[in-house]
């Protein structure tokens, strides 16, 4: 279990939200990270290994035409199984993974294209959704460096939406629990 997973987990249940996985070229290895974290459950909802292409458009909703035009390995796609993954499980926050993490290449991408996606709720003070972002990678490495540099960059992209999003009373709880900085 790793501290960006535990501090994940710790900040979803401080905030009384939930969280799914959709994973394409991670294979289950972003929730195997979060459930390894004791107390998990209180947030994740579960996760959807859509390793097939058509997969991700039956079971998560992404546009079938978008797929045809572009291929699995493309931003959009990565936004749209966040998103889907979110709601068909129900879950205020949604992750997705989607790349090619070799040995070939994949939909006209090199080895080492990644994208990492995060869906969240509407926010107040934003007045848009907090998630709906996505990051782009180029990794290098073998096929298992860059799946699990793929985790360690999803898990980091909510944990960045996550620490925008406190409340000035989760920030204090945090600075007493850190020593009053």
């Amino acid at each position: 279990m790793s501290a960006p997973a535990t501090e994940l987990v710790r900040l979803l249940t401080v905030r009384g939200e939930s969280l799914a996985v959709a994973e394409s070229l991670t294979g289950g290895l972003v929730a195997a990270e979060i459930t390894a974290v004791p107390g998990a459950s209180n947030v994740f909802r579960g996760s959807v290994t859509a390793y097939a292409t058509e997969l991700k458009r039956r079971l998560l909703g992404v546009d079938a035409t978008l797929l045809a035009e572009r291929g699995a390995v493309d931003p959009q796609v990565a936004a749209e199984m966040a998103a889907g993954v979110r709601r068909a499980l129900g879950a205020d926050w949604g992750l997705a993974t989607t790349g090619v993490a070799g040995p070939d290449p994949q939909d006209g991408q090199p080895v080492g294209t990644v994208f990492v996606a995060v869906d969240g709720p509407l926010t107040a003070h934003r007045g848009s959704a907090g998630g709906g972002k996505v990051e782009a990678l180029r990794l290098n490495g073998d096929r298992a460096e860059i799946r699990m540099e793929s985790v360690r960059s999803v898990l980091a992209l909510l944990l960045n939406e996550l620490a925008g999003e406190q409340t000035g009373n989760e920030r204090a709880q945090d600075t007493e629990r850190n020593g009053g900085f």
